[in-house]
């Protein structure tokens, strides 16, 4: 069902269609950029409210410094290829919140929240750009986007957002956290393989482009992978499956996303 609405919204309303930047492929888009980035700053805020920020001085400036030198990378790809446009409304905010769940996550608009619990997983800024980069290409490629539309197709009869937000105003705002993850509970709609390619794929040229080397990367997700082990795997790697294709994938990207390391 979810397929011929899919089909059918972008053969008959190339409106409700976008394009991933990284890869050209076609998504499923209802919902107007202005009303998401209007959502995801109220939500952001709201969490932010209801969560304590870390007291870690030394943690927080570097989830900062990592955040400002992708955000950096983001808006100089993004000139590159004249796709700047894709970020206008962006309010770019970095923050560590005090959660043992090795998760993090970006909202659109440049809202990323990193919880305290995969820092021993990162290790070291490096390892966190990995994290950070894959987060925010996740919101470049509008992962979340398509994903809430999917939802408002499937669950909600494809209806316009300000429509759904009348009529069930809390199914549509379970509907955006879970999109992207936000809070203890999974998500319902679990990123793909395809947008999970996707963001390894941007997320490694992003943080290469701020100055990270993106072969730490496959360290990072060996890690992911071995925290899983055995065991139910943690929210972060729940919605980002680390396994051998992963690493597969990385070791193929590589050689692309070394041309645009430069050390600093």
């Amino acid at each position: 069902m979810l397929r011929k609405f899919f089909l059918a919204s972008c053969l008959f309303a190339a409106v409700s269609c976008s394009t991933v930047p990284v890869t050209g492929r076609r998504q499923l888009d209802l919902v107007p950029d202005s009303q998401m980035l209007s959502m995801s700053f109220s939500e952001y805020d709201t969490f932010l409210k209801q969560n304590r920020l870390s007291s870690d001085a030394a943690n927080t400036a570097m989830v900062k410094r990592v955040g400002q030198r992708i955000q950096q990378a983001v808006e100089a790809y993004m000139a590159q290829n004249n796709l700047s446009n894709e970020l206008a409304g962006f309010q770019w905010e970095f923050n560590l919140v005090e959660d043992k769940t090795p998760n993090a996550w970006c909202m659109p608009g440049g809202k990323v929240v990193v919880y305290t619990g995969i820092l021993p997983l990162t290790q070291n800024e490096t390892g966190l750009a990995v994290v950070m980069g894959h987060e925010i290409a996740h919101a470049i490629a509008k992962h979340g986007n398509e994903r809430m539309s999917q939802g408002l197709a499937q669950q909600l009869g494809g209806v316009a957002l300000d429509v759904a937000l009348s009529q069930k105003p809390a199914q549509t705002r379970s509907l955006f956290l879970t999109s992207y993850n936000v809070g203890s509970g999974l998500g319902l709609l679990k990123y793909g393989r395809t947008q999970e390619s996707e963001a390894d794929h941007l997320g490694l040229i992003f943080m290469a482009m701020a100055g990270y080397d993106p072969q730490q990367a496959i360290p990072f997700w060996e890690r992911m992978a071995a925290q899983g082990s055995g065991q139910a795997p943690p929210e972060f790697l729940s919605t980002h499956p680390s396994d051998a294709t992963r690493i597969n994938d990385l070791r193929r990207l590589m050689p692309e996303a070394m041309k645009y390391y430069k050390p600093r």
